[in-house]
């Protein structure tokens, strides 16, 4: 089942069918123990919604910070290494590949999130913008996976690429994150052959696309959530990038009226627009 969000509130899809939540908020949702479970019980007592308009959803987040991990593809080692070569940077990235401590960051607070068919941005103080397409975890407050949506992580490679310290300056600012279209819900994790997918079309014509599979990830994703949550709490949980294995050639650059379509397996697509 997906959870979406509209301006009035939650609603999730059963089986092309809709249902009307009486819970209004995503922090309430996941306070309960077992939230599959309720989603389930909702459905069951409800009638379906008659209209639902899927063209007018809001990101998928209320209170939750977004986290974000890095360098969890070899595809992302080996773009990391080339970036930074020239700032003697490209041996950190090869060392946090293969440690058995992850890289996590802080990514965006819910007002800095951009959701559906919303705008993205690029920095206007950079030369060298991608979008990073990534699966996303929905965690509940006591460290479980709840659920996983689609995630845009814009970068600056340039910016990242001058020395590693300016990370939060090329990953963290308005709108360099995207969340939806909604929340599948699960109790099992998702197959590993699970597809990523990302186009980028430019005055309508296929610039980029690529393709990758969940299985390419190095990094568990619970291993990911259980490093998150070391000496950190999350009252009304959190999402977490998971990382990425599609990059773009070095000669590409965003720019702006840019869209970028983002697809995963049994959750939908993700579409922005570059601003």
């Amino acid at each position: 089942m997906i959870l979406y969000r509209k301006t009035t509130g939650w609603i999730v899809e059963e089986g092309k069918r809709c249902h009307d939540l009486n819970e209004r908020s995503l922090d309430a949702l996941l306070d309960h123990d077992d939230l599959y479970e309720y989603l389930a019980s909702q459905i069951a007592s409800s009638d379906p919604l008659e209209h639902f308009d899927p063209t007018s959803l809001e990101a998928p987040i209320e209170h939750q910070e977004v986290w974000a991990a890095g360098v969890t593809y070899y595809r992302s080692r080996s773009a990391r290494i080339e970036e930074s070569k020239d700032s003697g940077g490209g041996s950190f990235y090869d060392r946090v590949y293969s440690a058995e401590r992850p890289e996590l960051f802080f990514k965006a607070q819910a007002h800095k999130v951009a959701g559906p068919n919303s705008p993205v941005r690029i920095r206007s103080d950079a030369r060298w913008s991608v979008p990073e397409p990534e699966l996303v975890l929905l965690v509940n407050p006591r460290g479980s996976i709840v659920g996983y949506t689609i995630g845009n992580d814009v970068s600056s490679r340039d910016i990242e690429g001058a020395n590693p310290l300016y990370l939060p300056q090329a990953k963290v600012y308005d709108r360099s994150c995207a969340l939806g279209p909604g929340v599948l819900v699960e109790r099992s994790p998702l197959p590993p052959e699970t597809q990523i997918s990302m186009e980028i079309l430019r005055d309508e014509r296929v610039e980029f696309s690529a393709s990758i599979a969940l299985s390419e990830m190095k990094r568990d994703p619970q291993t990911l959530v259980e490093y998150l949550y070391r000496d950190q709490s999350f009252p009304h949980g959190c999402f977490l990038l998971t990382g990425t294995g599609i990059i773009p050639p070095d000669a590409f650059t965003l720019q702006s009226g840019d869209l970028i379509r983002i697809s995963i397996d049994r959750i939908g697509t993700l579409t922005n627009r570059v601003a």
